[in-house]
């Protein structure tokens, strides 16, 4: 599974030849290299219907005839802008072409104007991987179970406070998820979620977990 950093939440994942992207906020990220043009997929994944995480999904979707998954009242209503999609709820899973996803509660809001509904995390299998997208969210206790679903070979989370977790509950939350590898994400897009990510990584103290920053147009492999 190679994952590649995109900027803010938004992340490409691929694996034996597909390609799904998450939270695809390009136009208005100023950290993003990547264009909405230059995206093909196979699906995107949404967490809310916030602007900095539905972002371009609508124009992607169209572009690849690719679905956009995700809450159930958040596709509707990319639904009804010309998209595909195939709506979900939380504690659901499905078998796609690409994988299995399953969706996760997530603490956090979505905009009534992108027909609310629960915001959520996403557990993407592909290929025997798999990848946990936490979403926007605080932290909460039932990240235990979710590192009990299977070992988690990457984690994606939140670090930059304010409207998330900050450090020092992503740190909590790694120990929960017990994940092989972390990645921080959602910090530094604008200023009032500044953080060091070196932070983060000096305070994992679990050595069996690998703390991989990205910056935006960089790729691990797990």
């Amino acid at each position: 599974m190679k994952i590649t950093f995109e900027g803010h939440s938004c992340f490409t994942v691929e694996s034996n030849g597909k390609k799904v992207i998450i939270d695809p906020f390009l136009n208005g990220n100023p950290k993003a290299r990547l264009k909405p043009s230059d995206v093909k997929v196979d699906a995107v994944l949404v967490t809310h219907g916030h602007a900095d995480h539905l972002g371009d999904a609508v124009e992607i979707s169209k572009k690849n005839n690719a679905p956009i998954i995700g809450p159930y009242e958040l596709v509707n209503y990319c639904v009804a802008l010309g998209a595909t999609g195939h709506t979900m709820n939380i504690g659901g899973s499905y078998n796609f072409p690409f994988g299995k996803v399953k969706m996760t509660i997530a603490h956090h809001g979505t905009p009534a104007e992108t027909g609310a509904g629960n915001p959520c995390g996403f557990l993407i299998t592909m290929d025997g991987k798999m990848l946990y997208h936490a979403g926007d969210t605080g932290l909460f206790s039932d990240m235990s179970l979710i590192g009990q679903t299977g070992k988690i070979n990457c984690a994606l989370l939140p670090i930059g406070d304010n409207f998330t977790m900050g450090i020092e509950d992503a740190i909590v939350a790694v120990d929960m998820l017990r994940p092989g590898v972390v990645v921080p994400m959602h910090y530094n897009t604008f200023d009032i979620i500044n953080q060091d990510p070196e932070a983060f990584r000096a305070g994992i103290k679990d050595k069996a977990v690998k703390v991989e920053i990205l910056n935006p147009g960089e790729s691990l492999e797990v």
